[in-house]
């Protein structure tokens, strides 16, 4: 592993949350490394969504701590806090785009916020700009959310993601509900924009082939907490039923069987 990846961007020590009188997180620690694809998986219902929202600070936590780029959120004022969230950028589920607002006029969004004094046709240039990064076309900026495919609005969603010049993103279930084809295009994307840019990219996903194709470790969240982090083989040494049923059930043996074809080829 490059040695800048031994830095943690994220750093979550204890972290308990509730809803009501249930637990969801229990006592979770979870590092995330620098430069690093780390895919976060887990049993459905289990948490992984509500976690990147609480690192996020859109849910409330019982205990413990988060660090992002070295700074406690818990301590930080609203400025220190401001600065982080400007070196983030979040795909949701669903690409969470304003539907009566064009592709490119989501885009800007981020922009217009952080940045307001940058005006037209700067502002018009920097979101094509971005559009082109997502992996659409030029003509997609005017649409609105509705005349999309449900790949293209995952590629607007990343695309507003970009749009600040982030150094961390979180994708929260990229690939779900795309065909193989259209997952393993934005799997390809994603990693290509993860060297080119040097992104630490911090991945929710059910789907075995992107982490076999695309991420660097995995983190696997059951019993309200992360029960093993590391690379599939460093995984499959671990002793817990629902890591060996995951991975060595018909689906993740297929996986790894089509990932071993593909690097052979």
């Amino acid at each position: 592993m490059a040695p800048e990846m031994q830095n943690a961007i994220i750093r979550v020590r204890d972290i308990s949350v509730q809803f009501g009188t249930t637990k969801v997180l229990d006592g979770l620690d979870l590092d995330v490394k620098r430069g690093e694809i780390l895919g976060f998986v887990g049993p459905s219902g289990a948490g992984k969504s509500v976690l990147t929202r609480t690192i996020i600070g859109l849910v409330p936590k019982v205990s413990g701590s988060i660090e992002v780029f070295g700074v406690d959120l818990d301590a930080a004022d609203a400025a220190a806090r401001r600065g982080v969230e400007r070196r983030w950028g979040i795909l949701f589920q669903n690409g969470a785009l304003f539907s009566t607002l064009t592709v490119a006029e989501n885009v800007e969004v981020p922009i217009r916020e952080y940045f307001p004094y940058i005006k037209p046709p700067l502002l018009d240039e920097i979101a094509s700009y971005k559009i082109a990064m997502g992996g659409l076309p030029p003509d997609a900026g005017p649409k609105y959310p509705s005349e999309l495919s449900g790949g293209m609005v995952k590629r607007a969603g990343l695309a507003r993601a970009l749009a600040l010049d982030p150094e961390l993103l979180f994708l929260d279930e990229p690939t779900s509900g795309l065909d193989p084809i259209a997952a393993a295009a934005f799997d390809q994307l994603v990693r290509g924009l993860q060297q080119r840019l040097g992104l630490t990219v911090f991945l929710i996903t059910h789907d075995l082939d992107t982490l076999h194709s695309v991420c660097d470790r995995i983190a696997v969240l059951a019993d309200k907490h992360v029960i093993g982090v590391g690379t599939i083989p460093q995984l499959l040494a671990l002793d817990h039923p629902w890591i060996q049923e995951y991975f060595n059930g018909p689906r993740g043996r297929s996986a790894a069987g089509s990932y071993q074809e593909g690097i052979t080829a």
